[in-house]
């Protein structure tokens, strides 16, 4: 089982940025509903805790503070570019140190994080009748963030 003490202080940082910088990409993919999306996205953060409660590296993760600074990718381009990248660096650094099972389980977080992000708030509509519950720009940057850590994309809830 894989620890906190097994990373130094910047490969941990990495590690802790991935699953919240997997939301942001997801909410600077449409604007509107930043409120509701990063809600959503602690949401994700809360129901993670039951759902894999024993795996020792997202315990880990889990009860510290998730970081991540969008400002420092620029705007919207730059932050799916670089964002996928680290994400992809950070899948590499977690194959190296973790076991297959919380290198999995990273995986379905950070993409569990961004789907929440994306279904926080609905696109389109009028006074929230209608709309589509993920947008086609929410859609795609799900679906990029799947592929780039090599999972599926999760089915809407509701």
């Amino acid at each position: 089982m894989t620890k906190k003490a097994e990373f130094n202080a910047e490969e941990w940082s990495q590690v802790l940025e991935g699953p919240a910088l997997a939301g942001l990409i997801v909410v600077s993919a449409e604007r509107g509903g930043t409120i509701r999306e990063a809600l959503s996205m602690a949401k994700a953060y809360t129901a993670a805790r039951e759902q894999y409660a024993g795996n020792e590296l997202l315990d880990e993760i889990l009860s510290s503070r998730p970081e991540a600074d969008p400002r420092k990718y620029g705007g919207p381009e730059q932050l799916r570019e670089g964002g996928l990248q680290r994400l992809g660096e950070t899948v590499r650094l977690l194959e190296q140190k973790a076991t297959p099972e919380e290198v999995e389980a990273y995986k379905r977080f950070t993409v569990d994080v961004a789907r929440h992000a994306a279904e926080a708030h609905k696109e389109g509509g009028f006074l929230g009748v209608g709309g589509k519950r993920i947008s086609d720009a929410e859609q795609e940057a799900l679906e990029q963030i799947a592929s780039t850590l090599g999972v599926e994309v999760p089915p809407q809830e509701g």
